[in-house]
This record gives C-alpha cells, structure tokens and sequence, in this order.
C-alpha cells in the first residue's frame, strides 16, 4: 500500500499529464503543488511510484507520466466525480428535453456526451429483453388488413403490418386490443409468450385464425428485435489526441467499428453502476492504448441499457465520469416521464 503522501504525488503527476501533455518532473510538482515537502523527497517519491508500476519514464532525462496501474490507483482513489456546474446542468436538460421519439433521445444523447466529454460516445438502445410493453395498438386498415403497434416503457415504437386469413370486423379488433393490452401491459417481454398462448381458444373459431396471426406478428417483434443497437458519436474527436496512441489511431477505429466490441467494452446492461477500463484492461487489442468509462441508465432502479464514452487513457477522469453519470441520469428521467 502507498502511503497518503505518495498517492498524493501521483495524484499530481496524473492531474498534471492529463493538463499539460507534458512528462511531470519533480521540480514542477513542488512548484505547482502544495505537497509541503522538499523536490528531494519528491524525487524519491517518484522513484518508489516507478519501482511499483505506477509511473513511467518515457525517454531518458525526461519527467514521468502515469501507466495504466497509476490511472488505475487514481480512478480507484478518487474521493468523487467533478459534479458539473448549473449551466451544464441546465444545458443537458433543455437539449434532452426537446427529443421527440427514442431514437432522438439516442442521437442527441451521443451528441451530447461527445461534446461535453471531448471523447467518442456510445449508447446503446434500450434491450427489449429488459423492456416492459406500455401498450399494443391494433388498427384496422382494410377489411382482412391491420398495423399492429408495440409501445415499450422505453419508448420504443415497433409498427408491423398483418394481412389476415379472413376479414376482421371493428369490434373484433376492439375486443382483441383489450384482452390483449389487459394481459401483456405492465409485463417483460421475456413473459408475453406465455401470457397470450390460450388467447386464440377464447375468441370464436372463425376469428382464431387472425388472432393467431396477429400473436405470430407480435412475438416476431420481440424475436426480431433483441439484437442490440447502439449509436456512436464524436469519432473525430481521437484525432485530438493523435499523439497519444502508439504509431496510428487506426486499430482504435478499427476496433469502434465492430458492435461486439462496443458491447464488450459497456458491459453487461443490467449492471448500472459505472464502470471505468483503462488501457490493457480492455481485453480488445485495438483498444489497449484507450480507456472506457461507462454507466447503466434506466427508466426505473434497473438498468436497460448502458452509455459512455472512449478515448485516450489520458482523459480527465473526475470530469468524464461526471459527464457520463449526469447524461445517464437525465435520460434516464426521459424514459421514465415518456
């Protein structure tokens, strides 16, 4: 374990790397911080940082900079998250407030995150398998012809339309809606097979045929739809830290490319606590010279998706995991009040 006045030269060197680009030299944390010691004892210090793995060297004659297992310690030991200010507050709210369906919600919540943190932004869309159903419309387009609407607690809209073995009268379609709503409303997806399979035995024998067919459409949304999708933003903010990956950016493109990483990288939806991977504890190797910090949002206590941010393992930790903690609160709030 290192001691109190050890992690707070770290601390230093981190604050100051991630500020200035520049290796840290021990006369320039004596000067810019008040650690209340001599640059001697700095530097010896600094030496017991290096010999445990938390700083490095990166050329001769140069200052340090902090490895994966110091941004490790730092993140680990950081007494909070930078709370952001009153504007900040007020801007994320107003620009999250005017989204008009989920995926607006979606898109301006990658904006947003891309543009506060200065890194790429991921989201991912609400799971179905985790979503609840709001409601189910059906609606009589032609005698033998209807749309079926599903609405999830997410905001989720799936539109299908449904050509019907025989005519379906207005009232037909009315009785369906509600013993179909009074039965799947208010419950998960994962439930809806089993709750409508003896609904076709309750409905006369020359209706059961459609209302086969239109429970066949329904469960095929829900099959169609447990692929997860995400949304990134804010790829050519890595261009800005160009000198922070060895040789080239591109195995970091590369990598951002291909959903299952990007879902590796956020974790397991369920999970809303925040979670932040730092350089080669990303098992891609593309992403090794990148850190994750990600976190759950939900319109209830669970998480039914997550979001975050990527970019170089020197970022300003306190500030992203602010940003990121914050935007997932307030979309959150959205999919509770939609």
């Amino acid at each position: 374990m290192l001691s109190e006045r050890r992690l707070e030269v770290l601390r230093a060197i981190v604050q100051d790397y991630v500020g200035t680009e520049e290796p840290v030299g021990s006369k320039a944390l004596t000067e810019r911080h008040n650690l209340g010691v001599s640059p001697a004892t700095v530097r010896n210090d600094m030496a017991v940082l290096e010999d445990e793995g938390f700083i490095a060297q990166p050329h001769t004659s140069a200052g340090r900079i902090p490895t994966d297992k110091g941004y490790r310690l730092f993140v680990d030991r950081l007494a909070g998250v930078k709370p952001l200010s009153s504007p900040e507050r007020r801007a994320i709210q107003n620009f999250l407030d005017g989204a008009v369906d989920l995926d607006d919600v979606v898109g301006r919540t990658v904006r947003l995150l891309a543009q506060l943190t200065r890194q790429v932004a991921v989201v991912q869309y609400p799971s179905l398998t985790r979503s609840t159903v709001r409601h189910v419309e059906l609606l009589p387009l032609a005698p033998a012809r209807l749309m079926l609407v599903l609405i999830t607690d997410t905001g989720r809209v799936e539109q299908r339309m449904i050509d019907c073995p025989a005519p379906f009268g207005e009232a037909s379609v009315a009785d369906l809606r509600a013993r179909l709503n009074s039965r799947v409303v208010g419950r998960r997806f994962t439930d809806v097979p089993q709750l409508v399979q003896d609904l076709p035995e309750s409905f006369e024998a020359e209706d059961r045929g459609t209302v086969s067919t239109v429970l066949a459409t329904l469960l095929e949304t829900l099959v169609e739809e447990t692929e997860e999708r995400l949304m990134i933003g804010g790829t050519a903010n890595l261009t800005r830290f160009g000198h922070d990956f060895p040789l080239t950016i591109r195995p970091v493109l590369e990598a951002l490319e291909e959903q299952v990483v990007l879902l590796k990288l956020l974790g397991e939806a369920t999970d809303s606590a925040m979670t932040v991977r730092i350089g080669h504890e990303n098992a891609h190797e593309g992403l090794n010279s990148t850190s994750v910090v990600a976190v759950g949002y939900g319109s209830g206590d669970e998480a039914v998706a997550k979001l975050g941010v990527v970019g170089p393992t020197r970022m300003d930790y306190p500030g992203t995991m602010g940003a990121v903690r914050a935007v997932a609160r307030y979309v959150g709030q959205i999919l509770a009040e939609s």
